[in-house]
């Protein structure tokens, strides 16, 4: 294995930069994407199905680009490839999201999106630990997670600062989408390139010493043989890992219903309309846009504020109290009446936010061996998409009968998942496994920084 040098604060800060164009993308399919299918005529009810596109793209598509990275040689590096290819793909995708003329186009483009971003998110990730030595996995995985605040933020809140800039809020184009989501889309589309290749120009990848180019080389190449990679890796893999599968469960479950419903929600409670061609409907969409700003703001800060309580606490600790907070504020949104307080518990689904992006991965890199990496990390990924296809196939069977056709169930519902979360997290039992033929640091696996670090 390469070693890996100790990176300056900044380096680590230019090397995740072009995450922060991955999840533009991401906050402005959450911020915008069930508005859209509103605009374009889908019922309520159907709205988890058409948001089908991510999940299942990410269980297919990034377990198989994650393993394949690890094979990869090239004279960019193993990740590199993957990350500009999704890039480029991500960009083509937003561009035309906004000038979808029906409801299948949209959803049809949604998996397009959706498969750029997985090919490049799981690289970006194994990226990060291929670069920073375990005591800086916190560090690193944490300045991704502020990254994700950073972009989400501004995804959220280019409508609104279109409207402050003068844009009409009301005007729209022939599918009905309004104009300043449409300008939204187009920055989405720059950003997600123009970040990326400046953490392909900034942070190249650490080159491979002989031993592991001869190993990677002697690999039969073929699609078999990832898929059997793929297998072995899930017979072998690290129990805290599997422990981890359950408080994902939980938690994406709840943040999928949190995305899907929480425009709904502030309309019906708000402004008193499910009508998607109101005024109000589409305030509530900007008010959206302000709140999820905000909390991804809250989320980019925290992001830098966990890490030493991290390093101190472990990220176990800290990811279940985060989550506890993200669970009581969910509950307490559908009571609120007024604008102005929904600003309050935007700041415990922001601290959960946060953690959410950086401490499960803090979690799991200290537990995964470093020549799996990419693999390991696909394989994670499929402990968030699972629990959003459950979630995309279940809830419609009870969204009339269970939670009385009302988007503010649904939120109440979120809330309760997360706390289950906070409790289940603190389930997994960290062990760390140490590299091949090295001695894993102690306390590495839960984010915690060794005594007197190399």
């Amino acid at each position: 294995m390469t070693h890996q040098p100790r990176l300056s604060f900044w380096q680590i800060v230019n090397m995740n930069v072009g995450f922060f164009g991955i999840q533009f993308s991401f906050g402005l399919q959450q911020s915008s994407m069930s508005p859209i299918y509103k605009y374009l005529g889908a019922d309520e009810a159907s709205l988890p199905l058409l948001w089908l596109a991510g999940p299942v793209t990410g269980l297919v598509v990034q377990p198989i680009v994650g393993a394949m990275s690890d094979r990869t040689v090239t004279r960019w590096g193993r990740r590199t490839p993957y990350f500009l290819v999704g890039a480029l793909l991500c960009s083509l995708g937003l561009l035309a999201m906004p000038f979808s003329p029906t409801l299948w186009m949209a959803a049809s483009l949604l998996w397009i999106l959706d498969a750029a971003n997985n090919v490049t998110m799981e690289p970006y990730r194994a990226f990060v630990s291929d670069k920073l030595a375990p005591p800086q996995h916190s560090l690193g995985f944490l300045t991704q997670s502020a990254f994700t605040g950073l972009g989400q933020t501004l995804a959220y809140l280019t409508p609104s600062l279109l409207v402050w800039f003068g844009m009409d809020k009301d005007a729209t184009n022939d599918s009905h989408i309004p104009q300043v989501v449409v300008a939204a889309f187009m920055i989405g589309a720059l950003m997600s390139i123009a970040s990326v290749l400046w953490s392909v120009k900034t942070s190249p990848e650490l080159p491979l010493d002989e031993a592991a180019l001869a190993r990677m080389r002697a690999q039969r190449p073929g699609v078999k043989t990832v898929l059997a990679d793929i297998v072995l890796a899930l017979r072998e893999m690290p129990d805290p890992m599997r422990r981890l599968a359950l408080m994902k469960l939980f938690q994406w479950y709840a943040m999928f219903c949190y995305w899907q419903y929480i425009m709904l929600s502030l309309a019906q409670t708000l402004y008193g309309t499910t009508d998607p061609a109101s005024q109000g409907f589409r305030d509530a969409n900007l008010l959206n846009g302000q709140v999820g700003a905000f909390y991804n703001f809250i989320a980019f800060i925290a992001a830098f504020a966990l890490v030493p309580f991290t390093r101190r606490f472990g990220a176990r600790r800290m990811h279940s109290a985060c989550l506890g907070l993200a669970g009581l504020c969910m509950l307490s949104i559908p009571m609120i009446r007024e604008p102005a307080l929904l600003f309050l518990p935007m700041i415990g689904i922001g601290m959960a936010w946060a953690s959410i992006m950086g401490n499960p991965y803090v979690m799991l890199a200290g537990c995964i061996p470093p020549e799996r990496t990419g693999i390991y990390m696909g394989i994670f990924n499929m402990f968030i998409v699972i629990p959003m296809i459950i979630q995309i196939l279940t809830l419609p069977l009870y969204y009339e009968a269970g939670l009385g056709g009302n988007p503010e169930n649904v939120i109440r519902l979120a809330g309760a998942l997360m706390l289950c979360a906070a409790l289940a997290v603190l389930w997994v039992k960290l062990k760390p496994a140490p590299p091949a033929g090295l001695q894993q640091a102690p306390g590495a696996g839960d984010g915690i920084r060794p005594p007197n670090p190399a």
